[in-house]
C-alpha cells in the first residue's frame, strides 16, 4: 500500500508506518506528508483557546502567555514547512476539508497514540491544569503511534514518522522541485519559524529538524534548539513545567539530569471555559445555546473555514505574489478569531452558570 484514504478518525500513520521501506513510492510521501498536515492542524485548536482564556494582569497571566504563544507560532510554522514539503514533491495540501479537523473531544490523528497517555483525548476547553497535562501529553517524546509488537517498536513515535518521510526524500532527490513554495519571514516570532522554500535536501533535513526539536527537544536536552526567546524550552517541558507548577532545573552535570525542581510556577487565572462537546455546543441538551450565542459560535466557525480556505488557496498558486496576498487574508482572518472567542467565553453555560461557551473549530463547507 502506498497511500490511505483521507480521514481524522482512520489509522492512517499506521498503516504508511507499516508500510515496507521499498514500497515507499511518491503517492507514499505525499500521504504521509497530508497526514503530518492533519496532525499539526489538530493541536492548534486546543492550544489557541488556553491561550485565548488566560485572564490578564498578573506575572502568572504574562509569563503563561507568552510561553503559549511562542509555542503556537512554532505550530503554525511547522504546518507551513509540512505544506511546502508536499508542494515540493508536486502534492496539493488539503486543509479545508471536514476529513482533515478534528472532531473534538477525539484521540489524535493517524493512530497516534502518546506514551505519556495511550488513551489520550484532546479536547478544548479553558486553561486549567488538566488541559495543560492534555498539552504535554500532546508534545511527549516518544509517542507511539500505536502497538505493533516487539518487532516493529521503531515505528513508535511521531519524531520517527518524520524521520521516515526525510528517509524517503533522502532516496529520492529529483522529487523535490521547488514548487508552489510560500516563504513568510517570521524572524521575529522565533529562529525556525520563518517558512522557507523546500528545493533541496538540505531544506527538507532543517524543516524536519525544526518540527521534531521545537516539539520534543533531543535526547540529549530539553532546550529548544530554535527558540523565540532566551532559555525557551521545548514544547513538551514548557507545559509540563506549568502542569507540575515548577521550573525545570538541570540537577546533575555527569550524567546530565533535568528535574521539575526550580522555582515555582503560580497557574494563571482564565475564564471558566467549559468542555466542548462531541459535535459542538448544541449537540449537548444541557449546553444547546441560545440565538445570541449561536451567532457568535456562527461567526467563529465560518471565520475558521475561511482561514483554511486562505490557506489551501496560498499554497495553490504559482505566482508567489498571489500566495501572499491569501496568505494574508489568513492572517486577517486569525487575528478576527480572537474577539469572538472571547466574547463567547463570557457568556455562561445556560445550566452551569460558572462555565461558559468557548470556540468548537467546526468547519463549514463553502456554500455552492
Amino acid at each position: 500500500m502506498t497511500t490511505v484514504e483521507l480521514g481524522y478518525t482512520n489509522d492512517g500513520i499506521v498503516q504508511l508506518m507499516r508500510t515496507p521501506s521499498e514500497q515507499r513510492s511518491l503517492g507514499w510521501l505525499q500521504s504521509a506528508l497530508q497526514q503530518a498536515i492533519t496532525l499539526e492542524i489538530a493541536t492548534l485548536p486546543p492550544y489557541l483557546c488556553g491561550y485565548w482564556s488566560i485572564l490578564g494582569g498578573s506575572e502568572a497571566s504574562a509569563a503563561a502567555r507568552k510561553a503559549i504563544l511562542t509555542i503556537i507560532y512554532d505550530e503554525m510554522s511547522h504546518l507551513g514547512h509540512v505544506c511546502n514539503m508536499l508542494t515540493t514533491i508536486g502534492g496539493q495540501p488539503l486543509l479545508a476539508d471536514e476529513k482533515v479537523i478534528a472532531p473534538y473531544p477525539c484521540p489524535l490523528p493517524g493512530g497516534v497514540r502518546p506514551k505519556l497517555n495511550p488513551k489520550l483525548e484532546v479536547y478544548l476547553s479553558g486553561f486549567t491544569r488538566e488541559s495543560v497535562k492534555m498539552f504535554s501529553e500532546i508534545e511527549a517524546p516518544e509517542k507511539p503511534l500505536a502497538s505493533f509488537g516487539a518487532d516493529e517498536e521503531e515505528f513508535r513515535s511521531i519524531g520517527l514518522f518524520y524521520s521516515a518521510i526525510l528517509e524517503v526524500f533522502e532516496q529520492h532527490l529529483d522529487w523535490i522541485n521547488g514548487r508552489r513554495q510560500v516563504i513568510v519571514d517570521m524572524k521575529g516570532q522565533g529562529e525556525g519559524n520563518s517558512l522557507f522554500a523546500i528545493e533541496s535536501i538540505e531544506d527538507v533535513r532543517l524543516a524536519i529538524t525544526i518540527i521534531k526539536e521545537q516539539g520534543e527537544g533531543t535526547d540529549k536536552t530539553p532546550e529548544n534548539k530554535f527558540p523565540g526567546y532566551k532559555g525557551e524550552l521545548a514544547h513538551y517541558y514548557v507545559f509540563r513545567e506549568i502542569y507540575r507548577g515548577k521550573k525545570l532545573a538541570k540537577v546533575s552535570d555527569d550524567p546530565p539530569k533535568w528535574d521539575f525542581a526550580g522555582a515555582d510556577i503560580p497557574m494563571p487565572s482564565a475564564y471558566p471555559m467549559g468542555t466542548v462537546p462531541k459535535g459542538g455546543w448544541a449537540k449537548n441538551p444541557d449546553t444547546v445555546p441560545d440565538e445570541p450565542v449561536r451567532k457568535v459560535l456562527d461567526a467563529f466557525n465560518m471565520t475558521f473555514s475561511n482561514l483554511l480556505r486562505a490557506l489551501d488557496d496560498a499554497w495553490n498558486q504559482d505566482d508567489p505574489n498571489e500566495a501572499d496576498k491569501h496568505l494574508f487574508s489568513a492572517y486577517a482572518h486569525m487575528r478576527s478569531l480572537e474577539g469572538d472567542a472571547l466574547d463567547l467565553m463570557q457568556m455562561p453555560l445556560p445550566k452551569d452558570r460558572k462555565r461558559s461557551y468557548g470556540p468548537e473549530f467546526r468547519y463549514v463547507p463553502r456554500k455552492p
